[in-house]
Parts: structure tokens; sequence; C-alpha cells
């Protein structure tokens, strides 16, 4: 049997792994005891590092799945938002059926709602093609609930959040403060390197209250203040400061980061052509300013309908364009946390990354099921840095032990030359005096 079957089997087996260029440990002392202090000290040891090198790459990207959420969620006892299924009403057999086909054929395993919301709106295009008026009648308002009712639960996890910070709870203050840690490893690169991109799968906006309260500026592609529009034209602006006492020096302001949510979100909306970002606050009960049976028209999560070619790519393919153009890259680094691999066209862009022999990724995972493996098997593994399991991908976890330290330390690093430096100086003298008593 292969090595690379080996690991495979072993990793489906164990369902956790820690891979750091050749060192695989499957950390079985784990098993029955996730506070081993001395194997998360050395597990420290390799994982910190080795993050650290990572984090100093040319060109850093961020790939956010649900699993962040989910975390956070789970840490502060509180429900997230639930992928799972939808009611369909008298079409609700037709559309699963047809749904778990597609979640079969695209690797996804069993459907979920959004296999069924996109079955949903191709029935109801099929519909009206053919001219069934009755039926589309029928259906359209079916999937304005289902949507309306999905936005509001993604919303429910936010507002139970902010309720239980309002209360002062601790578990929700420590969620925020791992939350936030989190979010600012990955931010605090120094300024004159290329900027963090962070790319989300995501609805919710747990990352962009994060940010807020990290003080970490976002640049995405939305413009304006009162009602900011979605620009398709990427004009990478940024932000400066000028020196002091000089009039025509300007230097890149630190904590910044580009932003990309490649699904949508909650607080996107469609009219007149156009995608706003809607003022909507992180803790409120449900979406604003949407027009009444309009939702698969105004609320831009993916999937969501599509009335014309224009609409079809806009703004989806300018999103999924800056993913392949941030990471494809010589000298490129991705991090992967709480993403399944669910979705075939985020995989086969990260693939085209690790066409690059220069790339890495890194996938941090709660446990190693088919769709990760799937993917391992498809990419060359010494260009993959693989932390899987609970023990270690719980973002507490990940935070307390083995993130570095979030803050650009160049105190850390001067005193370190400086010690290198003296040490040298002290070994020099040594073998002076050593030279000197020998004559």
């Amino acid at each position: 049997m292969k090595v690379e079957e080996l690991f495979f089997d072993e990793l489906k087996s164990e369902n956790r792994c820690v891979k750091v260029r050749n060192t695989i440990d499957y950390c079985k002392e784990f098993s029955g005891n996730t506070e081993n202090i001395e194997v998360i000290e050395k597990l420290r040891k390799i994982i910190e590092p080795w993050l650290s090198g990572i984090l100093q790459s040319e060109h850093l990207a961020l790939l956010i799945g649900t699993g962040l959420t989910q975390s956070v969620c789970c840490i502060a006892d509180v429900p997230s938002s639930s992928m799972g299924t939808a009611d369909f009403k008298e079409y609700q057999e037709k559309i699963d059926s047809y749904a778990q086909k597609a979640a079969q054929k695209m690797g996804r395993g069993k459907y979920n709602i959004e296999d069924q919301i996109r079955t949903s709106l191709e029935l109801l295009s099929g519909y009206e093609i053919d001219e069934n008026i009755d039926a589309a009648n029928e259906l359209s308002p079916i999937i304005d609930d289902v949507l309306e009712s999905f936005g509001n639960s993604i919303l429910r996890a936010e507002s139970e959040f902010v309720k239980k910070l309002d209360e002062k709870d601790e578990k929700a203050e420590w969620a925020l403060k791992c939350l936030v840690s989190f979010m600012l490893t990955f931010s605090s690169r120094n300024a004159t390197r290329d900027r963090l991109h962070i790319f989300t799968t995501n609805y919710d906006r747990f990352i962009e209250y994060a940010c807020d309260k990290a003080g970490i500026k976002i640049l995405d592609r939305f413009y304006g203040k009162i009602e900011p529009v979605f620009s398709q034209n990427d004009t990478n602006l940024d932000y400066y400061y000028r020196v002091s006492d000089s009039q025509n020096e300007f230097r890149y302001a630190e904590n910044v980061v580009r932003y990309s949510k490649l699904h949508g979100s909650v607080d996107w909306l469609q009219k007149k052509n156009k995608i706003y970002h809607n003022s909507l606050k992180f803790g409120a009960d449900k979406i604003m300013d949407i027009d009444k049976d309009k939702y698969r028209e105004q609320l831009m999560i993916y999937p969501n309908s599509m009335k014309s070619i224009e609409t079809l790519f806009h703004p989806y393919a300018e999103l999924f364009r800056d993913f392949a153009s941030s990471i494809c890259r010589p000298n490129s680094a991705l991090i992967v946390y709480g993403y399944g691999f669910g979705d075939s066209h985020i995989n086969k862009i990260i693939k085209e990354m690790l066409n690059i022999p220069s790339t890495h990724i890194v996938v941090i995972a709660y446990n190693a099921d088919e769709r990760l493996i799937g993917f391992l098997k498809t990419v060359n593994l010494d260009q993959v840095t693989l932390l899987c399991g609970s023990e270690i991908a719980s973002i507490d976890k990940l935070v307390s032990y083995y993130l570095p330290k979030a803050a650009i330390d160049k105190i850390s690093v001067t005193v370190s030359k400086l010690l290198k430096e003296r040490e040298s100086f002290k070994e020099e003298t040594m073998e002076d005096n050593q030279k000197s008593n020998n004559e």
C-alpha cells in the first residue's frame, strides 16, 4: 500500500491529524483527555512557529466557512443558523429528489437548504419557460417564504449573541474575545506587505463585527456611506497616512484587510440593477427594506433569483475573480478555516493555485470527512499543512495555544537580533581570551 493511501486511511480512522512539512502526528494521546497539557505543548512548538512563517508569506489569504460561526456560537452557547432543509410544501418531493442528485454530483454528500433553493429556482425557471403560469405562481411565493425564513434564521444567531453580550454573559464575552484575537492574528501583518485578503462563504456578519471590535479597517467593493453601492471596478483603494514633518512621504496604515463575501450577505440588497449594502445593525431581528414577495429578486445571498445573464454573473463573478487573482500567484499562502470543501467552484480555484509550486495551503478543520479527504487526494500533499481535530481547530483552543501572537511584534524581533549579536560577541571574546592564555 502506498504511503499516501496509508495516510488517508489513518486520517479517516483517527479523524484528527497535525501535518506540518514531513511531520505527521495523529494526536492519539488526546483520546479521553482533550486537555493533555504535555501534548498541547508538544504540538504548540511545532504549529506556532510554522504558522508564524506562513503569516509572513508574500501574499496571504484567509478562506472562512460556516465552521467559524458554529465554533463561536458553540462557545457562547448560542444556536447557530441551520443549514438543514426547508419545507417547499407540495413541491417538496420533486425538489428534494433533484437536490440530492445535484449534491452528490458536486461531491457535497447529503443536500441542504442551499441545494433546495438552487433547485427550486431552476424549477421555477422551467415553469416560466414552459409557460406553466399556474405552477409558477404557486411556487414563487413558496420560494420567497423560504428565503425570508432562511435570512431571518441567519440573523437569529447574531441577535442571540448580542443579547448575551448585553447581559455580560461570560461565555459570549469569551467567544467574542477569541474571535477578535483570531482576526487580529491574521490581519496584523507589516503594512509594507501585501494586504491580507479575507474570503468567506458565510452570509452572517460575525467577521465584520469582530473587525469593528478589533479596529480592523475593511476594504471591499462597496463605496459610499448612506447607501454603499457595489462597484464592478476594483479601484485598488487603500489606507495611507502622511509622515510627520514630510510633505510628500506617505506610508501604508496598519490593520487593514481586503474582504470578499463570495456567496453574498444578509445585508446585501438588489434594487434598480444595483447592489446595495443595507444598514442592517448586527443583532437585528429581521431583514429590512425588502419589498413584499421580492426576496428572490432582492436578497443577495447565493443562490438567489437571476432574471438575466447580467444579473446571473453579478456580483458573484467579480468576487470569484478576486478570489482567483488573489491566491493564484507565486509565493501565496491560503489559510482555510471552517470551510467544508463542498463548493466545486472554490475547490477548482484552490487546485489551480496549488499548480504553482511556491504556493501553500493550511487547512484547519474539525474533522476529516469525505469531502476534505476527497480534496486532499487531488492535490500535492507537500503543499498542504493540515490541522485537523476539535482539540486543535476549536477557535478557543486555536487562539489559546497554537496561533502566533496577534501583533506586529517588532520589539521581540529587535530583542532577538540583539541577543544573537551579544551571544556572538561573547563567543568571540571567549575565543580571544583563550588564545591569549595559550600564548
